[in-house]
């Protein structure tokens, strides 16, 4: 517990040091926020062009798609923020600055995530909720207080898993090294996978998606429970509410994977 809360205090410290470096120049800070903000918008655009042909996407109504759009988009950009810079650990491999991580009394960890904290990444946060906004209200649901729930639950146990992947991602680099692009298809794209219905893919690749990498748990399984659709490989009922469990699965294999691949560095050697 002394170690989590040594890695809690250096990364809110190193954090707030890229804060108040990006603060220091608040009209740039302001442009790059609402830019990121109408970059990350297009997505939906995309999706609301679709169905400006459309009725449905794959059975689904676009508020259907707009509340799968904002859990998938709003967890994303919580993780995004919090550990996005993960996949610059390569780069630090190669040109030897991981090296100096390694002698600071601070957890390594906790050092890679804050690296070049981005607060402009606020703008995906914010543009996902905003979607997430107008489609709760906009579906046809039938809300109990179990559904009410599952939605604050799904965000913060989606951008748990999220992280992980991200933690997962970096410690995959420490035996490629050259991966980021690797480590982004499944973070960068798998929030654009959750961001349409899992009807829209074949059966062998929502069972990947489901049972090999859970990125189903951050929205599509317990979204279809919430919207009262059958989820395509017909799950029990109570796997809509097994996100928390699959978060801390998945967090806990980041964490082995962090470990082996920091065992496993043996510097550049210059």
């Amino acid at each position: 517990m002394s170690r989590a809360g040594e890695g809690l205090r250096a990364y809110r410290l190193i954090a707030g040091m890229w804060i108040r470096s990006a603060m220091t120049y608040r009209a740039s800070f302001v442009v790059t926020v609402l830019g990121n903000l109408l970059v990350t918008g297009l997505d939906f655009v995309a999706i609301l062009l679709m169905f400006s042909q459309v009725d449905s996407l794959g059975g689904w109504s676009l508020p259907e798609v707009a509340f799968l759009y904002g859990l998938s988009a709003t967890a994303f950009g919580i993780a995004d923020l919090t550990f996005g810079s993960m996949d610059v650990l390569g780069g630090r491999m190669r040109d030897g600055s991981f090296d100096t991580l390694l002698v600071r009394p601070v957890p390594v960890l906790a050092q890679v995530a804050a690296d070049h904290f981005a607060v402009r990444r606020l703008g995906r946060i914010t543009q996902g909720a905003l979607v997430l906004g107008w489609g709760l209200p906009a579906v046809d649901v039938d809300w109990t207080v179990a559904k009410v729930l599952l939605v604050p639950v799904m965000l913060v146990c989606g951008g748990v898993i999220f992280c992980a992947v991200f933690v997962a991602g970096a410690a995959f680099q420490f035996l490629a090294q050259d991966a980021a692009e690797v480590q982004n298809a499944f973070t960068y794209g798998g929030t654009t996978l959750l961001q349409y219905p899992p009807t829209v893919f074949g059966k062998d690749f929502v069972r990947g998606v489901t049972f090999v990498l859970p990125l189903a748990f951050v929205n599509w399984v317990p979204a279809s429970y919430v919207l009262e659709r059958p989820y395509p490989l017909g799950l029990p009922p109570w796997a809509a509410f097994a996100s928390p469990l699959v978060a801390v699965v998945c967090c806990a294999l980041a964490g082995l994977a962090w470990r082996a691949g920091l065992r496993s560095y043996r510097s550049t050697g210059s």
